[in-house]
């Protein structure tokens, strides 16, 4: 897991909320003093945030938590990290040591991505009417690429930044449901509490776009495999490579 549950759910409600709204504000002010929240009570939260404490449970529960308990198990442990990509003094070599690691994490891709399962998802991506696709923090930005390249291709899926909605539309699909999970680590499920949530998980048709050679939950029925760094610095590359990979295979098949 290269990213812990605190920033994915903020950082998804920051995106999505307006600036303005009360749980933008309750979470731009809980990250901006992220050192201090250890030891904070709902009521000092509450006050600290202008706002009711019935807003700051609201809040808890609308980012995807069950309650402020949770929330402060969280900011226990913060998991907050960045990892610098070359440590040369020299800016040139800076740029130079990072584009390397790009293309190399690219070309990873070419040589192991799984290509009878490429052609399965694209497969399924045309017979299926109701599609989602999601990923977490950087992984969504490839599953927002896809989303365009279908829509270019007059395939029209359902995607969301929000941690909240995705788990929510996910949980609410049925067997008619493809979802297609963008997860460089395959650590995507384990944000959530799911062994309350396991029977609605089989409805729909889950693929896992993944670089963890793993056991998945047994609700993933596919996985469209690749190998990787396992690092901050490609992953990002390495999804939006195969999520393009993908609306191409798609366009040859069905649109050419």
């Amino acid at each position: 897991m290269i990213y812990g549950k605190l920033p994915v759910v903020f950082l998804s409600t920051i995106a999505t909320e307006k600036k303005d709204s009360t749980n933008s504000q309750i979470a731009t002010y809980i990250l901006e003093h992220i050192d201090q929240m250890q030891d904070v009570s709902i009521r000092e939260l509450a006050q600290d945030c202008h706002v009711a404490m019935s807003s700051i449970s609201r809040f808890c529960k609308e980012i995807g938590l069950k309650d402020f308990a949770e929330l402060k198990e969280l900011l226990a442990d913060p998991d907050f990290y960045f990892e610098e990509q070359s440590q040369s003094s020299s800016m040139q070599k800076r740029i130079d040591d990072y584009g390397q690691k790009v293309c190399e994490s690219i070309q990873m891709v070419q040589s192991t991505l799984h290509q009878q399962q490429l052609i399965h998802l694209c497969q399924d991506l045309y017979h299926y009417q109701k599609v989602g696709i999601f990923g977490l923090l950087k992984a969504q930005t490839a599953a927002m690429n896809l989303q365009t390249d279908l829509l270019m291709l007059g395939k029209q899926v359902d995607s969301y930044v929000s941690y909240f909605q995705q788990m929510e539309h996910i949980l609410s699909a049925d067997e008619n449901d493809l979802i297609i999970v963008f997860s460089y680590t395959g650590s995507y499920f384990d944000y959530e509490n799911l062994r309350a949530l396991q029977k609605k998980l089989e409805a729909p048709k889950i693929w896992m776009i993944t670089s963890t050679q793993q056991e998945y939950p047994y609700f993933v029925d596919e996985v469209l495999t690749f190998q990787s760094l396992q690092d901050q610095g490609s992953h990002p590359y390495q999804l939006q490579f195969i999520a393009s990979l993908i609306a191409q295979e798609y366009f040859r098949r069905y649109k050419s």
